[in-house]
């Protein structure tokens, strides 16, 4: 009996872990926003974000399983409504776009509470970098749009130190502090199409 219960209990295991239920969804640019704010002269923090990404993950909206969660953003995208900032954080002084052209980010364990999807960690790599993640995760449903395609809300959070990927420029200010701050707070809210079953 007590051989039954636990294949019984492995199988189970072995059926959520396995990616077959899956479909695949890709992030909807249109629909999807990439932000980040950065505190500024130690009093206030400005806001930018990406406009060139990709990206896709397997989803199950029943059970809802998330895995293989991968984005890809164009590093030269960056866009803080300010041209010469802009050109500033392009250059080698931080992201050196020209020779690190893109942002990574591939998941590697999905964390859940009460069934849903909460955290998921991930190896993320700027700057040429690689570090570990953990993203906050709020999943806020499925619909099918007008045109007939299914799509499913998301919001992804977390906090980086700019320093942990090797962007370590700054000026100290004659009254204190310094000019960037380091912690980086990234927010993603979006949408993603349902592209079919997950292989």
């Amino acid at each position: 009996m007590q051989i039954q219960k636990t294949a019984t209990a492995l199988l189970l295991a072995t059926l959520m872990s396995a990616p077959a239920w899956a479909e695949k969804f890709t992030i909807d640019p249109a629909h999807t926003t990439i932000s980040f704010k950065v505190q500024h002269m130690m009093i206030a923090k400005v806001k930018g974000r990406f406009d060139k990404f990709e990206g896709s993950f397997d989803f199950d909206e029943k059970s809802q399983k998330l895995d293989n969660v991968v984005v890809k953003i164009q590093a030269n995208s960056i866009d803080t409504n300010q041209s010469d900032r802009d050109k500033h954080l392009k250059s080698p002084d931080f992201l050196d776009v020209a020779k690190f052209p893109t942002i990574e980010f591939k998941s590697t364990k999905t964390e859940y509470e009460s069934a849903k999807p909460e955290k998921v960690q991930a190896k993320l790599t700027i700057h040429g970098v690689t570090k570990d993640v953990t993203v906050d995760v709020d999943y806020n449903g499925a619909v099918t749009d007008p045109q007939g395609k299914r799509r499913v809300g998301f919001e992804l959070e977390t906090k980086l130190s700019r320093k942990d990927f090797g962007l370590v420029w700054n000026k100290a200010m004659e009254t204190g502090g310094v000019l960037v701050g380091d912690e980086v707070e990234v927010d993603i809210q979006g949408e993603a199409i349902l592209a079919g079953k997950a292989k």
